[in-house]
């Protein structure tokens, strides 16, 4: 791909303005066109540079000074040339024109002041190509991986440099910000960059002795909880801060924060909470047979960047959280052997969800810090079921952080579907071999018997019916619905992204096409048809009147209104606002 140079861009906007041109030059113009200056209608050729409708109208955005340069070419024909034109420029603003070097052919600009190059590609900066005039040098987003070039001899009355949004972030890149070799340097953007050492920054940082504005935000240290507050109290000559004016208030909360020891300032702590769901349809409404007894279960995953163990967590899906939730789910008729056991396929998938999560991760961003699965506790269905679930993540890999946040969070809602069936007894099978031999027995004797066995057999039947044993199947899971969260706004300085997700109208399962090929269901479906067998006799007029009711009101009944599933979902920064603050907790996690 070959390289784009600034001299050549700057050389194609000076040729657009026409200067040797109509309107700028009367038509035919010649070397005595001087002389005759005022014979020609200059208001009129100056009005087709000035209307916003000429097709002579020029895009001044590029330079203040381009508009000016071509009424003076107007007034002033034959006293324009090279050397004229390039020191009359003060500012250039070339952006997103793919410039992927500055050459020597800026040096021509004698008296540039401000040059503004955001949005190109330049990897490298030369700085014995840039004019010592220069008081503003912008190079935001562009693909500077080090500023070694810059420093060599920079512009000594540089007031304002602008690196944000480049690779930026080495130790090396932090020494080349002294005051050796800036001076002068008023204003510092360093926003969006990849600086993770806050106090080894800092600490270069206050060798600048004029530096009064500066830009940190969305690099990786201004996650921590330290952040701003190790800042504001390291640079006590600082006005302004990621641009907002630093109050003496503030100053005064944050005193003494610079100076504590034992201070971590490379740790981020996020607190991710999870409240009320609402919207679920209610799963057994369709559903009035007696077997099998289907149990459902809601709960929500979610992937974490951790780099160690959650710290202080007040929600454990694993150990506390399932004491609860088994007892809730053994009153509907779970064994303890088979919640037992549920719960080491739990493990055993969190496991498994961990290290498909940090393949993803790896695969997606590089140095990302290691990605976690976590999943709420088990709920029965309700209308509103609150998970009250809240996590605390204690981080140290910052980069990671940064990454995942920009990259975002996925929240997902997961069913899990468990059928029981009565046991079979052996005290059915011998009541059942019992009841054949008496059969066999001929008179009244045998009549009563059967009757007084068949009694007390009933009687069994309903202390047996009133808590039979029952099988559990392997628990069904499947994915209801999952909602992509952005956390972008908390690289910003932003301190707590809360929303409402909106995971639109889910359907839930039907029973009848769930159960369709199970045999014990079409055992039950067999004692059906002979019943209706039985009953086809006595069919008659008010069975046809019955039908026809019942088909009324169906025609008559509203339908469902569907409402969209919804989950209170939040992810908040810990941020110290006063030195004693930051004592108290600093020493709580520790």
């Amino acid at each position: 791909m070959s390289s784009k140079t600034l001299s050549a861009v700057l050389q194609k906007r000076i040729r657009r303005l026409c200067l040797n041109d109509f309107p700028c030059r009367p038509v035919n113009c010649t070397k005595n066109c001087a002389d005759r200056a005022d014979t020609e209608d200059t208001d009129a050729r100056l009005d087709l540079l000035r209307c916003p409708h000429s097709p002579w109208k020029s895009d001044p955005s590029w330079s203040p000074q381009a508009p000016a340069l071509r009424e003076l070419a107007v007034l002033t024909p034959g006293h324009l040339d090279d050397r004229f034109i390039y020191n009359y420029f003060t500012t250039l603003r070339i952006v997103d024109k793919g410039v992927s070097v500055i050459d020597e052919g800026l040096l021509k600009f004698s008296n540039l002041e401000e040059l503004v190059l955001t949005s190109n590609e330049i990897t490298v900066i030369s700085a014995q190509n840039l004019p010592s005039t220069l008081k503003i040098l912008e190079l935001r987003a562009n693909r500077l991986s080090a500023l070694d070039g810059l420093t060599s001899s920079p512009p000594p009355r540089l007031h304002h440099l602008g690196l944000g949004s480049n690779s930026l972030g080495s130790h090396v890149d932090v020494f080349q910000l002294t005051g050796k070799h800036w001076p002068q340097l008023l204003s510092l953007d360093l926003g969006d960059c990849e600086f993770q050492d806050q106090q080894a920054l800092v600490n270069t940082l206050t060798t600048l002795p004029c530096l009064r504005t500066l830009v940190l935000e969305g690099n990786p240290f201004t996650l921590a909880s330290c952040y701003p507050g190790f800042t504001v109290d390291s640079l006590p000559r600082l006005s302004y801060l990621d641009t907002l004016q630093i109050s003496p208030d503030e100053r005064h909360r944050f005193r003494g924060l610079a100076k504590m020891s034992d201070l971590t300032v490379d740790r981020a702590s996020a607190t991710v909470s999870i409240g009320k769901m609402r919207g679920i349809p209610d799963p057994l409404s369709a559903d009035n047979s007696d077997f099998p007894v289907v149990t459902y279960g809601y709960f929500i995953t979610y992937d974490f960047c951790a780099h160690q163990i959650p710290a202080n967590p007040k929600l454990d899906s694993e150990s506390k959280l399932d004491a609860p939730t088994t007892a809730h789910v053994t009153e509907d008729g779970f064994s303890d052997a088979d919640l037992q056991s549920n719960r080491n396929c739990e493990k055993e998938n969190s496991k498994l969800d961990t290290r498909d999560s940090m393949v993803h991760a790896e695969g997606t961003c590089h140095d990302i810090a290691q990605v976690s699965r976590h999943s709420t506790a088990k709920l029965t269905w309700s209308e509103c079921m609150d998970f009250s679930d809240t996590q605390t993540y204690v981080v140290r890999n910052l980069g990671g952080l940064k990454r995942f946040f920009n990259l975002g969070l996925n929240l997902q809602i997961e069913e899990e579907k468990v059928l029981s069936w009565p046991a079979v007894s052996k005290d059915i099978t011998m009541t059942k071999s019992s009841q054949n031999e008496k059969e066999k027995k001929g008179g009244k004797d045998k009549q009563t018997s059967v009757k007084s066995g068949s009694t007390k057999d009933k009687s069994k039947d309903k202390k047996k019916k009133s808590a039979p044993e029952l099988v559990h199947d392997a628990p069904i899971r499947r994915l209801l619905g999952s909602v992509h969260v952005p956390l972008q706004s908390l690289t910003r300085r932003g301190q707590k992204v809360d929303v409402l997700c909106d995971f639109g109208v889910l359907q839930t399962e039907e029973a009848p096409q769930t159960l369709e090929k199970d045999p014990r269901k079409k055992i039950k479906e067999d004692k059906k048809k002979e019943e209706e067998k039985s009953a086809s006799a006595s069919k008659g007029k008010g069975k046809g009147r019955k039908e026809r009711e019942v088909e009324v009101i169906t025609d008559s009944s509203e339908p469902v209104q569907l409402v969209p599933v919804t989950v209170e979902f939040s992810v908040e920064l810990e941020r110290w606002e006063s030195a004693a603050e930051a004592l108290l907790l600093s020493h709580q996690i520790s």
